[in-house]
């Protein structure tokens, strides 16, 4: 999920697990535009990048996004920068 106003994508990338990437494309700075398919994705140049890790899926970005720590309590997520 994407969220407003929040400056990273979170993921759910096996139930129970999640993750926190930047939400900013490492190509040019664009911001992500969708998660699905098990890739969060930036619909300015096509790049794609895996929702377990962050890592580079589909060029042109060749760096990976940034990945925030998450922590899980009370039904809640809750990411560290």
């Amino acid at each position: 999920m994407i969220l407003n106003n929040a400056d990273y994508v979170v993921t759910q990338p096996s139930k129970g697990t999640f993750k926190a990437f930047t939400s900013i494309c490492t190509h040019m700075r664009c911001a992500v535009a969708e998660v699905s398919g098990g890739f969060i994705r930036c619909s300015c140049h096509g790049s794609q990048f895996s929702i377990k890790d962050g890592s580079v899926a589909n060029p042109p970005a060749s760096q990976p996004l940034a990945q925030y720590k998450v922590t899980v309590s009370g039904g809640k997520v809750f990411v560290t920068e």
